[in-house]
């Protein structure tokens, strides 16, 4: 069976994991992975920190993929999560590696999010295949996964070596693979504009922002804060291919 997407139709749909799917960069998170004993982190703060690590880390992801820079591997993954605490922290940390290593294996609370559950039983229910995504390692993203009660079978894609992950497009073209669908009938959903719903629709797929953050306000087209706005999205067919978006950084 598909779903309705503007005068398309859609077969299978690809989610990114985490933001997407489980929260992640959390200021419970960083708090445990870096002062679990210490003083309490300001949630604003740690929010208002990662949000501008976030669009750092869609630029750097994008001119990986644009071939301005290496492609956006682990090991840049790491980098971004190290500069996120440096934000975090408003100063370089000695112990920054330990705390990252600490971050990408966590062992406190995961927090869930409520729309998550529904909207992955109606897809279910219509018939759609359903994938996720993500640049995490796959210990990472398999015990985020089953902390929530998200099936591991739907993981199509992670950030283990020798392969590339997403948002290269062999990354894609693999995980459209596993689902058995087209491109053309795939829809991506992920939380950064340049590397995930830009770089998802150059690689043929259709895409939606999902922006919790509220980090893309000059996105007005299929930009959506929670997934319960899942079905406006569909019916508005998606980020458009010329977006009103913002300007590449």
């Amino acid at each position: 069976m598909s779903l309705p997407f503007g005068p398309r139709a859609i077969d299978a749909v690809l989610f990114d994991l985490d933001d997407v799917l489980v929260p992640f960069q959390t200021p419970a998170a960083w708090q445990w992975a870096w002062r679990p004993q210490g003083p309490l982190l300001g949630e604003r703060r740690v929010k208002s920190a990662v949000r501008r690590a976030l669009r750092a880390w869609d630029r750097r992801r994008w001119n990986g993929l644009a071939g301005r820079a290496p492609p956006a591997d682990l090991t840049a993954l790491r980098a971004h999560l190290g500069q996120t605490l440096t934000e975090i922290a408003g100063r370089p940390v000695p112990e920054a590696d330990q705390v990252v290593r600490r971050f990408l294996k966590p062992a406190g609370d995961v927090e869930r999010y409520a729309d998550v559950p529904p909207l992955l039983d109606r897809l279910r229910g219509a018939g759609v295949a359903i994938g996720v995504v993500t640049p995490l390692p796959e210990e990472s993203a398999r015990w985020l996964m089953r902390r929530v009660q998200l099936p591991e079978t739907l993981l199509v894609g992670t950030g283990d070596p020798p392969a590339l992950p997403v948002p290269d497009r062999a990354a894609f073209r693999a995980a459209v693979e596993r689902l058995g669908a087209p491109p053309e009938r795939v829809l991506y959903v992920g939380d950064l504009f340049w590397s995930d719903v830009r770089a998802a629709g150059r690689s043929g797929l259709s895409a939606i922002l999902l922006d919790r953050r509220d980090g893309w306000p000059d996105v007005h087209v299929g930009r959506i804060p929670e997934l319960g706005q899942f079905d406006a999205a569909l019916a508005a067919g998606g980020v458009a291919a010329e977006s009103d978006g913002p300007s590449e950084g």
